[in-house]
Parts: structure tokens; sequence; C-alpha cells
């Protein structure tokens, strides 16, 4: 081999991103592979790189004998003297063989090792690369698409952005650039598989630490993040700097940071909230824009009960059930929406003993001066409908109904306390009845 290999080793390394002590040890491989095929691995070879020389030699290693009984890897001691006069029996000596006069099939299996180790070299550096990069952004130009799947290059490799990890809304075509968070990297057979996203709630993050200073510096810290991608999304912030207000940082000037943002995420809306160690305040917060009444708190079952308004009730839930589903992304928590007069109704079947139910029980009779005497659940059906009361004609249904349910809530306590007051009187009156017959029966 005349051929300085020092060149073309550099040029692949350059290229390629290897190591030259891979790519050295794959040369010495190589060769001995090619040198072992051609003496059928009767002798005992070392291959070695010579940088001064730019090429691999060969060694052939026999050992040193009186009598030489095996050709292949012994030799006499009067040759060996000759080769080197210090030598002596017992020494193994080596000796350079000329690796020109191997034969063309030897040269390409050399080759093909060299390929092989040069591919092998390549993929685990590719992996090294990215395995430590999960969780950061990467721009790509698209290539192709594959049943559903996206194939990304990124340079030195290509990616994969799966139908599943794909906004539905976002379309490309081959050439496009395209921005997405790495969301796992791992070895299979034909190399490293790096996969892409644009669904993950990471994606998100990221994008807010490139357009915010402070989230990207930890003066601002993002909790809990919730995404329905292409849709809308929920992050919850909170500031590590009292001289910093975490939603106005998020926000930016006149929006320009969020918006950013929103551009990147082409349209999805983003609503940023403070976040609160407060279960309670944190789920009311999640919930915006619609306010909220008050909010029943199970820590055991880790659900919230919350009571809005009746015309916040559909804001609260959102649309087919958007708002109220990502604010239990963000809390972790269950939450149950309830309005004023479903709450109010509940309190009353409570109280009435659930009298509204189908029960035998619920024909016991209640006497009320707004409704006059009837069974509870006809009580609970004039309520319901809050047609027959004069006082709250000019109200609106919702606030009808829920005045009516307070107004016989109160009412069925007045009766029961004025129950036991006649229950009471009673009694005195027969026991100072008692007292006046016994006087006369004691007087004859």
């Amino acid at each position: 081999m005349n051929i300085n290999l020092n060149h073309i080793i550099d040029q692949v390394v350059k290229d390629k991103g290897i190591n030259r002590t891979v790519l050295v040890e794959a040369l010495e491989a190589a060769v001995l592979s090619a040198a072992n095929k051609k003496y059928r691995n009767t002798r005992d070879l070392e291959a070695q790189f010579n940088d001064e020389l730019g090429e691999v030699e060969i060694f052939e290693f026999v050992t040193v004998v009186n009598e030489v009984e095996n050709s292949y890897q012994e030799i006499d001691i009067s040759e060996a003297l000759e080769i080197d006069p210090e030598v002596e029996i017992g020494d193994s000596l080596g000796m350079k063989m000329d690796a020109s006069s191997f034969s063309r099939i030897a040269a390409q299996t050399a080759k093909q090792v060299i390929i092989q180790k040069v591919r092998e070299a390549e993929r685990e550096g590719i992996f090294d690369e990215f395995k430590d990069r999960v969780g950061e952004l990467v721009n790509g130009i698209v290539r192709r698409y594959e049943r559903g799947d996206l194939i990304v290059d990124l340079g030195r490799t290509e990616a994969l952005l799966p139908h599943r990890e794909q906004v539905p809304r976002e379309n490309y075509r081959q050439g496009d650039r395209v921005r997405a968070y790495i969301s796992d990297v791992r070895m299979a057979t034909k190399g490293p598989q790096i996969i892409l996203s644009r669904t993950h709630p990471g994606l998100l993050i990221e994008l807010f630490k490139m357009e915010v200073p402070e989230v990207a510096e930890a003066l601002v810290e993002i909790k809990a993040v919730s995404r329905e991608p292409g849709s809308r999304a929920k992050i919850a912030v909170v500031s590590n700097d009292p001289d910093v207000d975490p939603i106005g940082a998020c926000v930016g000037m006149r929006g320009a940071r969020v918006q950013n943002v929103v551009s990147e995420l082409r349209g999805e809306k983003i609503d940023i909230i403070n976040w609160t160690p407060d279960i309670a305040r944190f789920a009311c917060s999640a919930l915006s824009p619609a306010e909220v009444t008050r909010v029943y708190v199970d820590n055991e079952e880790e659900s919230l009960e919350i009571i809005v308004p009746d015309d916040q009730l559909s804001l609260a839930i959102g649309k087919k059930g958007q708002n109220v589903r990502l604010a239990a992304k963000l809390t972790g928590w269950k939450i149950d929406i309830v309005s004023e007069t479903r709450a109010a109704e509940a309190e009353l079947d409570e109280l009435t003993g659930g009298s509204s139910s189908d029960d035998e029980s619920a024909e016991t009779e209640v006497a009320t001066d707004v409704f006059g005497t009837m069974t509870a659940k006809d009580a609970i059906a004039v309520i319901k409908s809050a047609e027959s009361v004069e006082e709250i004609s000019g109200m609106e249904e919702g606030e009808k109904r829920v005045t009516v349910l307070r107004a016989f809530e109160a009412r069925i306590v007045e009766l029961t306390e004025l129950a036991g007051t006649e229950a009471a009187e009673a009694a005195e009156a027969a026991e100072a009845a008692g007292a006046s017959e016994a006087g006369e029966n004691t007087e004859e």
C-alpha cells in the first residue's frame, strides 16, 4: 500500500465527524481481516498503522526454536539470528509482511469492513450527540412523508415526526422549515432514531424560554402546562423574584412575546395564569375567564366541586368541555362544575331529606306560607318553575329559582322552629290542665 492514508482519514473525520482513533482502528481491523483471510488464519498476524508513512503495516509473529515443527508459527534459530542478532530461543520475532501482495478479494473485504466500521462509528456518534438533547427544540427541513409520518432533515441525520405527534391543522410541503421538540432518542436496528413532536407540552415551555428572558433565567418559572394542540393551551407561572410580574413578563410589551409563541403554534390560543399552592385559588384561576362563586375541596379524592353563577356555566365548561378539561389537566385534580341553581336544588334536596326523588318518602306534606299545603314533590315542582311568586316576577329565570329556593329553605327552618314551639306550648298546656284537674279532685 503506497497510498498515504493520512489525508483520506483526515477528510473522513472532517466530513463524518468520526473520532480519528476509531477510524484508525477500523483500518487496522480491516487490513488484518483481509490478511487472515488470505492466509486462512494459519499465521499469528498483527496490524499497526504507521502515522509517518500513512499506511497500515502487517507483522507476522513467529517463535524462535531449535527445530521447526510448524513453519507458519515457528522459525529456526539460525534464520532468526540473520534477522535479529540478539534474538534467543523462545523469543517471539515479528517480521513485516508485504501488504501489497493481497489479492483483489482481500482488498474488497478490507473495504467492506472499513465501510461497516465507519457506519457504526457514525451512528454511535449521532446517538451520543442527540441522546442528551431530549427536551430541546431543533430546526429542520421537511424531506418527505412516509405513511403519514414526516421525515425531517436535521443536517447530520434525519428525524421522524410521527403522525400522532403532528397537530391536525398543520400541513407541510417538501422543503418547508419546521421547528419541533425532541421527545425521544433511541438506538434502533438501522441506527439512532430521533423522535420529534409538535404536540408535546414541553414545546410550549421551550418556546417561552426562547421568547421570555425571565423564563430562561429562571426568574419566572412555568409550573404546569396543559394543551389541546392546535386549539388552546393554559400555562401556570410563578415569579421567583418579587419585583417581576410573571404574567406581564410572559405577555410582553403589547403582547409581543406571547404573540410570537402563538404564531409559532399557528394560532393556538394561550391562557397565562398565576400559580399558587392553594388548590382552590389555583383552580379558580385555571377556569378563567369564568367567575367562581365558591369551591368545595375533597383532599382525599383530590376532587373539586366548583359553584359558578348560572350565566357563567357555559363559559366555565367551555366549548365541548375544553375549558374545564384543560383546567383539570393543569391542576391535576378532578373538577366538577355546578351552577348556583343546581347547587341550591341539591342543598334543598338534602335539607328536605331527598324529597325530590321518586321515593315514597317524597310524599311527605310540607306546609309553607308561600306555596300553601302540598307534598314536597309538588312544592319542588313549583319552585323549579318559579312562576307563582309575585315578589320575583321581574327577575331573570335563574335568579328567580335561586331566590325562591333560598326563601323556601328559610321558611322550612322557620316552620321547624315554629313546630317545636307549638309542641312545647301544647305540652305546657297539657301539664297545666293536669295540675288543675288534680287540684279540683283534692277539693272534692
